[in-house]
């Protein structure tokens, strides 16, 4: 007869163990031998080794995360159903209706393999609107390439984009908007951010808890197999220098149709009572289900692998334990449920096996072909990891950039150059047109999206009766965080909060996706560090609460990190769909009105990297007040019928917001901004390229101008006319300066990506 797992681990104190190749510090292993009074089993060395990993415990970010909890208000919590700590938030929107909604990094596997890093990046965030009880309704996905040009971008960018739209839709979510960034600093390290957002009532929220001594341990869905091994604490805690490929694992494989059958089956089980607990399998598969579904119901767990079904016979059980197989659940079942669970997930033809039951000892035990192979108190697995507070510090270069201004470099002479300086920052990659991705994206599927690319957000209804609806905008912007992560994670909070406004909705909620370097590098903690106060201290004024998100560490090639990217997703409520705004006009004659302040503004801005390949000074500074004025005076005015359209002002300011507008129905425009340059003081370069905040382009029917221009006044926003649309222009024209036709435009916007990247087939607006 075999030796008991932990028995033998007692006896053999002096076993070497392989803890550094599973991405454990040497450090860490001894705090583990100590918790356990001994020397870990294998299948416990790899269950902490997963469960401690960056991605799983966030040990080097958690001691700045905790401002999320502590910078927060009664009013923000107001409508926070659930926050942080759970597979995703929740918040009340009215009418018995709630919206879970999250965003998470998929960005080493994409690097390795893109098509299924993407698409099984799209699969787990769409699990973790499951298992809160939500019927997912819409996708959106954040994108950082290297340089558009390079050989490589033409490996990584077409399997991403292949795979995200392979996997939504397949499951039928349609994808509703997002961003998409070439800069060659992410040439090694590509940024994969994929959101989900999921409807439910109220009654129907389920939490990831198991309670209840002698409920049953249930997994449901896909086989395990041997796909994904490894992930979170390699992937998450390596970067790819040489010899990195010998450590990285296998990336998981997603099969979206299993998924589709998978969400219409854990909805029945919802719908008819059968669920006590419930977690998703994604990181660290069983070993993050289980330790994680004890340690928060305070229980304790005994199940036995045997019952697992597998895709490959030849697992062993530490593979079991951290396979990341895709379309997983596990659930918690009170005995007497049991049979009615069995019935439901059989009439959906989905596997499912009891591994065993919760027990009220505190203790997670797992066996394996008759031997305990583990046995630890599932709190040290799941919530008492390590805690680091990595020594960080500014930059020492850090001065030196911010001192290089772009303020006296050569702005254009005449207006042919001005002409041509705006032809070249339209055609850039960052700023033409993307539907050479959204356009392989289904955006109308399920009927209800109100507003997708290339508005400023995207919108869903949720109610068909009554019209409810949200909208939900990401951004980031990592120029303006190299420059300075403080402000630039409240710049990227203040772009979405201002996309969603620009909707017509009122924010009401943030996810983040902080995306950084190494935490070992004492210049990018500080940049983290920096980041996540920005965006605390933001939210905060703002008046919004982060729900949760995510944090993705070592992006970094050799010692070169990325620019800190901290990606934020704002969601907002608007009463009805109907009152919606889009981000173009569509009628001839109506006035055109610039709202908020341009400054002289232009470092880190898309003229600076376009016409003068520049990189320094400070990004513009943030107006939380203003921005929170401004939204105010878009729901007001969006409710009351007189705006018809609207363009926040952003990477590459005002000129590429009048572009988008006159492209978005093709309709023309007449503009004038001598006004604006003499109340702003400033030249016709800051006035186009500016990308000053708290700013917004609208059109307003001619019948509505002095109620229009009174809510402004009566708001504190200041209002500029600047122009009329115009379809007998046939494109835009600024006043003594330049003009351009709707097919110079059309053409400058919509070649860019195809030239360099191909044609693509896809869904046409």
């Amino acid at each position: 007869m075999s030796i008991d797992s932990v028995s033998h681990a007692e006896s053999t104190p002096e076993k070497d163990q392989p803890f550094e190749a599973l991405g454990l510090k040497k450090e860490e292993y001894d705090e583990i031998r100590r918790l356990l009074g001994r020397r870990p089993t294998s299948g416990e060395l790899a269950m902490y080794s997963v469960m401690w990993s960056e991605h799983c415990s966030y040990k080097s970010s958690k001691v700045h995360l905790r401002q999320f909890g502590q910078k927060v208000t009664e009013e923000m919590r107001a409508h926070l159903m659930v926050g942080m700590g759970e597979n995703a938030g929740v918040v009340d929107i009215g009418e018995g209706w709630a919206v879970t909604f999250k965003i998470e990094s998929h960005n080493h596997p994409s690097f390795v393999e893109p098509f299924q890093g993407a698409a099984t990046g799209v699969g787990g965030i769409v699990r973790d609107i499951i298992s809160m009880g939500a019927r997912p309704v819409a996708v959106m996905d954040a994108l950082r390439f290297g340089a558009l040009d390079h050989p490589d971008t033409k490996r990584v960018a077409p399997g991403v984009v292949s795979g995200i739209s392979f996997y939504g839709n397949c499951l039928g979510l349609p994808n509703i908007g997002g961003e998409t960034w070439f800069d060659p600093i992410y040439q090694n390290n590509p940024l994969v951010n994929a959101l989900a957002v999921g409807v439910l009532r109220h009654e129907d929220l389920h939490l990831a808890s198991a309670q209840g001594a002698g409920n049953k341990v249930v997994l449901f869905g896909a086989r395990t197999g041997g796909d994904g091994i490894g992930g979170a604490s390699i992937l998450a805690s390596e970067t790819f220098d040489e010899g990195g490929p010998t450590k990285r694992p296998s990336v998981q494989v997603g099969d979206p149709f299993a998924e589709k059958v998978l969400i219409e089956c854990c909805l029945e089980l919802f719908h008819n009572g059968v669920v006590e607990g419930i977690q998703d399998l994604g990181a660290a598969g069983i070993s993050c289900a289980t330790s994680e579904l004890a340690a928060n119901g305070n229980s304790g767990m005994e199940v036995t692998l045997d019952h697992v079904l597998l895709r490959d016979d030849t697992l062993t059980a530490e593979e079991i334990l951290m396979s990341e197989s895709q379309e997983r659940m596990m659930a918690i079942v009170r005995p007497d449920k049991l049979d009615e669970f069995l019935a439901i997930t059989e009439k959906w033809d989905v596997e499912t096996s009891v591994l065993g039951e919760v027990t009220d000892t505190g203790r997670l035990i797992i066996h394996w072909q008759g031997e305990t192979i583990v046995d630890v108190d599932p709190k040290t697995v799941a919530i008492d990891s390590p805690v680091y507070e990595r020594p960080y510090h500014r930059p020492s270069w850090l001065d030196s950039v911010q001192a290089d201004t772009v303020r006296d470099k050569p702005r254009a002479e005449s207006a042919e150059e001005l002409r041509d300086h705006v032809a070249q920052v339209l055609a850039s990659s960052n700023l033409a047109n993307p539907e050479w991705i959204t356009n392989q994206y289904d955006r109308y599927v399920m009927g209800n999206t109100a507003l997708s690319y290339p508005d400023d957000a995207g919108m869903i209804r949720v109610d068909e009766e009554s019209g409810l609806g949200v909208a939900l905008a990401t951004d980031a912007n990592g120029r303006y965080s190299y420059l300075d992560p403080y402000l630039g994670a409240q710049l990227a909070l203040s772009e979405a909060y201002r996309n969603v406004a620009a909707t017509g909705a009122d924010p009401r909620a943030v996810s983040d996706c902080l995306n950084f370097g190494s935490p070992e590098d004492p210049e990018v903690m500080w940049q983290f560090a920096e980041a996540v106060r920005g965006l605390a201290d933001a939210c905060l004024e703002l008046g919004i609460p982060v729900t949760g998100g995510n944090v993705s560490l070592y992006n970094q090639t050799g010692t070169t990190p990325i620019h800190p990217t901290p990606v934020v997703a704002v969601m907002g409520v608007i009463d009805t769909v109907e009152r919606r705004l889009p981000s173009g006009w569509q009628d001839d004659g109506e006035n055109l009105y610039l709202l908020g302040s341009t400054k002289a503004e232009l470092d880190g801005s898309a003229w600076a990297q376009v016409i003068h390949d520049h990189l320094g000074g400070m990004p513009p500074q943030p107006h939380l007040g203003a921005e929170k004025a401004l939204a105010g005076l878009m729901v007001a005015a969006a409710r009351d019928g007189l705006v018809t359209s609207a363009h926040d002002v952003s990477t590459g300011g005002l000129i590429q917001t009048l572009v988008e507008g006159v492209l978005r129905r093709g309709v023309g425009a007449r503009v004038w901004l001598s006004e604006v340059m003499e109340t702003h003081d400033i030249d016709i370069t800051e006035a186009l390229f500016s990308e000053s905040v708290a700013r917004m382009v609208v059109s307003v029917a001619r019948e509505d101008d002095v109620k229009f221009r009174g809510l402004c006044e009566g708001r504190g926003v200041p209002v500029a006319r600047i122009g009329v649309t115009d379809a007998s222009a046939k494109g835009l024209d600024v006043a003594d300066q330049f003009s351009f036709t709707l097919e110079e435009l059309d053409a400058l916007h919509r070649g860019t990506l195809p030239r360099v990247l191909g044609p693509v087939v896809g869904y046409s607006a």
